[in-house]
């Protein structure tokens, strides 16, 4: 059996990733439509070993198209997302839109594939944050053995998760600091080389950002609405790959070897963790990998059940676009029936 897949946003970082997740994966593709706006019709993408030209998103027909992966933003979600779901096609939104829509299920495959099953209410299902989904495939097996309490995480995030002129902000700003060119920030509101910046989307007032905030909500919607979160999220001048310090409160005792023994049996995890030096995952290792890596395991001995641990994963991929692909293979192999 074989479905039509359209990638919304195909011109895009994500949307890139996503042509690549499907032909690497061997997602079972009659057909794959790369689209975007209209300025960029005609432009070229690679599907495997396959050239394809981008179409106009605004007349394109998604009647006969089985899924749609979209990375185009919250704007473009907003004005197609439930256009193209009352098409017959399934969307799996990349963007925050549809995230905390009661009716649109919030999925990372390992944590929560169950709840894929809710899309038949608006044929749209959302893709997390890329903080919380590499959190959430960390978390959920701890959580299930020991009951989690509470979670204090810092975030360390690459400059490619605000997009292509971000990542050559960094290169230019860089360069420019070797030739003593002038520095002028654009995407970012201070200088990214050679920096780190408190600072992702926009502040609210509680004085959390949004990012923050996302990772909060996120993570009662997916895992567990008990669990108490709070976050600090910093943009770090690393071109791909996101990094997490994450502190775990338990309700019940649970071991360092226990930890190691979960983590290393759990789905879209690797253990990588010498006490050594380098015995440990940084964001330039885990780049194109699909695994979620955690190191630094250690006991907090600062509250009765604690740990921290260190959790690295490539946004680009189990933070959005792998992830959105693995919830296609799971939507086409227990809910989506054809013919």
């Amino acid at each position: 059996m074989s479905y039509k897949v359209a990638v919304v946003g195909a011109t895009g970082n994500v949307g890139r990733e996503m042509l690549n997740m499907l032909s690497e994966r061997q997602f079972p593709v009659s057909e794959v439509v790369p689209l975007a706006s209209r300025r960029s019709m005609g432009q070229e993408v690679t599907f495997g070993n396959k050239t394809l030209k981008v179409k106009c998103l605004d007349d394109y027909d998604f009647s006969d198209t089985d899924i749609a992966l979209m990375s185009a933003g919250g704007a473009i979600s907003k004005k197609w997302g439930e256009k193209i779901g009352a098409q017959g096609c399934v969307v799996i939104d990349n963007s925050s839109h549809f995230r905390m829509d009661p009716d649109v299920p919030l999925i990372v495959p390992e944590v929560n594939g169950a709840a894929i099953a809710g899309y038949t209410k608006k044929n749209i299902i959302a893709n997390p944050n890329c903080s919380t989904a590499q959190m959430m495939v960390a978390l959920k097996p701890l959580h299930d053995y020991a009951k989690i309490k509470r979670v204090v995480v810092s975030t360390y995030q690459s400059v490619s998760g605000s997009g292509k002129a971000a990542m050559d902000e960094l290169w230019s700003q860089t360069r420019a600091i070797y030739v003593n060119d002038p520095i002028e920030p654009e995407i970012y509101p201070k200088q990214i080389a050679f920096n780190v910046i408190p600072h992702i989307d926009v502040f609210m007032d509680s004085g959390d950002t949004k990012e923050e905030w996302k990772m909060v909500v996120e993570t009662a919607k997916i895992l567990d609405p008990d669990i108490r979160v709070t976050a600090t999220c910093v943009r770090v001048p690393v071109f791909l790959g996101h990094s997490e310090s994450i502190n775990i409160e338990f309700e019940n005792p649970i071991k360092e070897s226990e930890i190691y023994k979960i983590l290393r049996k759990a789905p879209g995890i690797m253990v990588v963790d010498k006490r050594e030096d380098g015995g440990y995952i940084t964001p330039i290792e885990c780049v194109g990998e699909f695994a979620t890596y955690i190191s630094r395991i250690r006991r907090d001995v600062t509250v009765k059940n604690g740990i921290n641990l260190w959790c690295v994963s490539d946004n680009l991929l189990k933070g959005a676009a792998l992830n959105a692909v693995q919830i296609a293979e799971s939507l086409c192999n227990k809910f989506l029936k054809k013919g």
